[in-house]
Protein backbone atom coordinates (compact mmCIF):
# COMPACT_ATOMS: atom_id res chain seq x y z
CA UNK A 1 0.00 0.00 0.00
CA UNK A 2 1.60 3.23 -1.12
CA UNK A 3 2.02 6.33 1.00
CA UNK A 4 -0.96 7.99 -0.73
CA UNK A 5 -3.21 5.11 0.26
CA UNK A 6 -1.93 5.13 3.83
CA UNK A 7 -2.80 8.83 4.09
CA UNK A 8 -6.19 8.19 2.49
CA UNK A 9 -6.74 5.43 5.05
CA UNK A 10 -5.71 7.67 7.97
CA UNK A 11 -7.94 10.48 6.71
CA UNK A 12 -10.89 8.08 6.83
CA UNK A 13 -9.93 7.11 10.40
CA UNK A 14 -9.67 10.80 11.30
CA UNK A 15 -13.35 11.34 10.49
CA UNK A 16 -14.28 9.17 13.47
CA UNK A 17 -11.85 10.53 16.06
CA UNK A 18 -10.26 13.71 17.37
CA UNK A 19 -6.78 12.39 16.56
CA UNK A 20 -5.25 14.05 13.47
CA UNK A 21 -4.19 11.73 10.66
CA UNK A 22 -0.60 12.97 10.96
CA UNK A 23 -0.51 12.02 14.66
CA UNK A 24 -1.70 8.44 14.17
CA UNK A 25 0.70 5.61 14.85
CA UNK A 26 0.38 1.95 13.87
CA UNK A 27 0.00 0.82 17.48
CA UNK A 28 -3.03 3.03 18.22
CA UNK A 29 -6.07 0.93 19.06
CA UNK A 30 -9.39 1.85 17.46
CA UNK A 31 -11.52 1.50 20.57
CA UNK A 32 -9.18 2.38 23.43
CA UNK A 33 -6.96 5.05 21.84
CA UNK A 34 -9.19 6.49 19.12
CA UNK A 35 -12.55 6.12 20.89
CA UNK A 36 -14.34 4.18 18.15
CA UNK A 37 -17.70 2.65 19.06
CA UNK A 38 -18.76 -0.64 17.46
CA UNK A 39 -21.01 1.34 15.14
CA UNK A 40 -18.15 3.69 14.19
CA UNK A 41 -15.99 0.70 13.39
CA UNK A 42 -18.60 -0.91 11.14
CA UNK A 43 -19.17 2.39 9.30
CA UNK A 44 -15.42 2.82 8.98
CA UNK A 45 -15.04 -0.66 7.43
CA UNK A 46 -17.81 0.12 4.95
CA UNK A 47 -16.04 3.31 3.98
CA UNK A 48 -12.76 1.42 3.50
CA UNK A 49 -14.50 -1.02 1.18
CA UNK A 50 -15.96 1.80 -0.90
CA UNK A 51 -12.77 3.88 -1.02
CA UNK A 52 -10.35 1.07 -1.81
CA UNK A 53 -12.76 -1.17 -3.72
CA UNK A 54 -12.14 -4.23 -1.53
CA UNK A 55 -14.47 -6.63 0.23
CA UNK A 56 -13.60 -7.19 3.88
CA UNK A 57 -14.53 -10.42 5.58
CA UNK A 58 -16.30 -9.88 8.88
CA UNK A 59 -14.19 -12.41 10.79
CA UNK A 60 -10.92 -10.82 9.60
CA UNK A 61 -12.19 -7.35 10.36
CA UNK A 62 -13.10 -8.33 13.91
CA UNK A 63 -9.49 -9.28 14.61
CA UNK A 64 -8.35 -5.77 13.71
CA UNK A 65 -7.50 -3.90 16.90
CA UNK A 66 -4.92 -1.32 15.83
CA UNK A 67 -4.21 0.94 12.86
CA UNK A 68 -1.27 -1.34 12.01
CA UNK A 69 -3.58 -4.38 11.96
CA UNK A 70 -5.96 -2.60 9.63
CA UNK A 71 -3.17 -1.50 7.28
CA UNK A 72 -1.86 -5.07 7.14
CA UNK A 73 -5.32 -6.40 6.35
CA UNK A 74 -5.73 -3.77 3.62
CA UNK A 75 -2.33 -4.66 2.15
CA UNK A 76 -3.34 -8.31 1.91
CA UNK A 77 -6.70 -7.43 0.34
CA UNK A 78 -5.15 -5.13 -2.26
CA UNK A 79 -2.55 -7.70 -3.31
CA UNK A 80 -5.18 -10.30 -4.19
Amino acid sequence: MGMDNVMKFKNIVAQYTDVAAADMTDDMRFREDLGFSSLDFMSFLGELEDTFDVELEQENALQVLTIGDALEMMNRMMEE
